[in-house]
């Protein structure tokens, strides 16, 4: 085992050095706080960082948020650039599901308007009408044309098929579509799976909440974005379901098989890549693509059947009670943008595995509504404990490729957690918390108890100590559908 005590050196009090040594071909940086750095020590996620760096072709160096915590291959909240013509693509450092990503919705509710019964009223229409849990399956089954056009197009498939309104696009990260999308890269497997799984919720750490606001950090942002204090807000996490899963488990087993066909060494053969410009790396991307797009389609109609239940329930408009997308970001995805390094500017393979964009002001990814203000950035927090909006920075743009954390982060497996959960009955503790909480199964609640993530206000005081990211606003859940 490394003693990696020894070997990291303290930048910053929450930035750290992982220094070059062996095959590493740069060195690596985690943002973390010293009282967090035992945990991911302990966990060995310096190793994957460490060997993250040994991948051909990457740029400057292999990066850990906060929230990081082992992964399959490369950590989750991994964040590493690749040579657009000498780097890899690697679908374990992008993740199995790729576009799972945050959406949130405002409103123009104040939090004392909705009494308990009309709480439970809208939890029991959300959990009705989206089905959540494993393998949940919901009221769209495509032919396999509608699934190809799903995969083309994104969330602006599900807008044509009356799925809401043209503002969510315009403030969903890449309008809800990668136009790299490929569907033929797509294997008849995944999109059998994903065939009946658009608008589902999925199981694990995917989430639905009602929220209030409870503080206001930045008031110009929060006035850009349409946030103030006890309003009403709507979170939700979710991603490409089965078909994403299937795609990165197929291009796993096809990239492993052409490994020594580039002459490619890895430290851990779950790092399997394919050079970005060979065909099988050109084929994973549009199919990733694919996935990526899927799962914009899937929360763009989630937010349909959010703005009916609430409509059905408090018997007036979606556009009177302004439930309007502030924005939704994506994580577990690869992405070719243009960034500043090393005194140019081109155009790289930037991989965000349980991290997501944090683009500042003037940024011409930056939606128009947020142009001087810069692009939101969602992070939730655990059943029973706050989430945040964030904006983006230039430092982040400066130093981690315009990335930031993507959530709490693991600290127990989920059969540590059920363990740990084990005679308790969490949706009583929620209850207790002023959470109603509502589950396909006790052992989705248990998997997810708060004590399973790492302190999300600890998190955020690093990305914005680090200056990755600025606060904005501080939610608290009121009810949580979980799979």
């Amino acid at each position: 085992m490394v003693d990696w005590k020894s070997r990291i050196k303290k930048i910053t009090p929450f930035k750290w050095l992982i220094p070059e040594t062996g095959s590493m071909n740069v060195p690596g940086i985690i943002y973390i706080s010293e009282s967090m750095l035992n945990r991911a020590i302990e966990d060995n996620v310096l190793q994957q960082v460490a060997n993250v760096a040994c991948l051909p072709g990457i740029i400057s160096y292999s990066l850990a948020m906060p929230d990081v915590h082992w992964g399959y291959g490369a950590p989750i909240g991994g964040v590493a650039a690749f040579n657009k013509e000498k780097g890899i693509i690697a679908p374990g450092f992008v993740g199995y599901d790729i576009n799972c990503g945050v959406r949130i919705i405002r409103s123009d509710i104040i939090a004392s308007e909705l009494n308990s019964e009309r709480i439970e009223k809208l939890v029991q229409c959300l959990y009705a009408s989206i089905p959540s849990g494993v393998g949940s399956t919901g009221r769209i089954i495509l032919k396999t044309k509608q699934i190809d056009e799903v995969l083309e197009h994104g969330a602006r498939y599900a807008l044509q098929q009356g799925y809401g309104w043209n503002s969510d696009i315009e403030k969903t990260e890449e309008n809800g579509c990668m136009k790299t999308a490929n569907s033929d890269a797509v294997s008849k497997r995944a999109k059998e799976r994903g065939s009946d799984q658009l608008g589902t919720l999925g199981s694990g750490n995917h989430f639905l909440e009602i929220q209030k606001i409870v503080e206001i950090y930045d008031k110009e942002a929060a006035e850009s974005f349409g946030l103030f204090e006890n309003q009403i807000t709507i979170m939700m996490h979710t991603g490409s379901r089965g078909l994403g899963y299937q795609v990165c488990d197929d291009y796993l087993v096809k990239f492993g098989k052409v490994i020594s066909k580039y002459g490619i060494t890895l430290p851990d053969r779950q790092l399997a890549c394919a050079p970005v410009n060979s065909n099988e790396g050109k084929e994973y991307f549009g199919g990733m693509s694919a996935a990526a797009n899927f799962a914009w389609a899937n929360r763009q109609i989630i937010t349909h059947w959010i703005r009916d239940c609430f409509e059905k329930t408090l018997q007036m408009s979606a556009e009177k009670i302004g439930l309007s997308v502030i924005y939704d970001v994506a994580h577990n995805i690869a992405k070719y943008e243009k960034h500043s390094f090393e005194g140019k500017s081109d155009y790289v393979y930037v991989h965000r595995k349980g991290a997501t964009r944090a683009f500042p002001a003037g940024h011409n990814a930056v939606c128009d509504a947020y142009k001087n203000i810069g692009q939101p950035v969602l992070i939730p927090g655990t059943m029973g404990t706050s989430s945040y909006i964030l904006v983006g920075t230039q430092k982040a743009m400066e130093e981690t490729w315009g990335s930031t954390c993507h959530g709490a982060g693991r600290v127990m497996s989920r059969s540590q957690a059920i363990k740990k959960a084990k005679g308790r009955k969490i949706e009583k503790e929620l209850s207790e918390l002023g959470v109603l909480a509502k589950a396909k199964s006790m052992g989705g609640l248990a998997e997810e108890i708060p004590e399973a993530y790492k302190d999300v206000d600890e998190i955020i005081k690093v990305v914005e100590q680090a200056g990755l990211s600025k606060k904005v606003a501080k939610m608290k859940p009121i009810a949580v559908i979980k799979g």
